[in-house]
């Protein structure tokens, strides 16, 4: 596999174009997560999804590596599935984590990850289910809706 700007520019157009698939993933996401947690968490629309892809992707040093596990993911497939089970969910951890920009928020995407992935079935190679379950993560981990995420933190310093 080799990289080049214009490989992550058709990546970039390829997540876009993936927003009828991940934004109603987010959403559900969202609520089985709201319902566990009692909390109200904000949909996301799909202007505000493209928005955020578009931020991810305006960074090259994260762009890059989005595009590598994007397109790992992609083409990953191995026969019977469960043998290849490890490598898929790592690579899909890792790209949840990459979209939200590293720790924190990176491993509250991790987790994520697998919280949605248990209800992704997307038809095609077996890292492709795994591959929206990772953009829903990652993208819903930085998305506004979160009431604890749009208040100021108590432990902020504040001299």
């Amino acid at each position: 596999m080799e990289l080049t700007p214009n490989a992550v520019s058709d990546e970039h157009q390829w997540v876009r174009d993936r927003a009828d698939v991940v934004v109603p993933l987010i959403n559900e996401t969202r609520g089985r997560l709201g319902t566990l947690f009692d909390t109200t968490v904000g949909e996301v629309d799909e202007q505000t999804y493209l928005a955020a892809v578009d931020d991810v992707f305006v960074r090259g040093d994260v762009a890059v590596n989005v595009a590598a596990y994007i397109r790992l993911l992609r083409e990953l497939d191995v026969e019977g599935d469960y043998p290849g089970f490890i490598v898929d969910e790592v690579l899909g951890r890792k790209l949840a984590a990459t979209i939200a920009g590293g720790d924190p928020l990176g491993l509250l995407a991790e987790a994520t990850f697998h919280f949605a992935d248990v209800a992704v079935h997307t038809d095609g190679p077996a890292g492709l289910d795994d591959l929206d379950a990772a953009l829903a993560a990652g993208f819903q981990t930085i998305l506004p809706g979160w009431s604890w995420r749009e208040r100021d933190s108590p432990f902020s310093s504040t001299h």
